[in-house]
């Protein structure tokens, strides 16, 4: 009877709401049932409102993924430049 409690899927039903698990990396690990109600996503836009953390699925094309990685290294629009400049000047000598 209490092992019914505690199965993950009577979680939601017997509380009204879902847990995620933060982990000592800074890592949220998402219920299975709220990824499958909002589909495939890979990222998340996070905003603070208040003393919550809000969620809101961003379906990146491959635009978007590049532009995200060059930010996520710290690489600016100057040193895209400044790379074809070289690369320019490079094949010219």
């Amino acid at each position: 009877m209490l092992s019914g409690l505690f199965a993950k899927e009577s979680l939601f039903a017997y509380h009204g709401f879902m847990l995620a698990k933060l982990t000592s990396k800074n890592q949220l690990t998402l219920p299975k049932q709220a990824i499958d109600a909002i589909g495939a996503v890979s990222h998340f836009r996070v905003e603070v409102d208040g003393d919550r953390l809000v969620l809101t699925p961003e379906r990146l094309g491959a635009p978007d993924a590049v532009r995200l990685k060059l930010e996520e290294l710290g690489i600016k629009e100057a040193d895209i430049a400044d790379a074809v400049a070289w690369s320019r000047a490079r094949r010219r000598s």
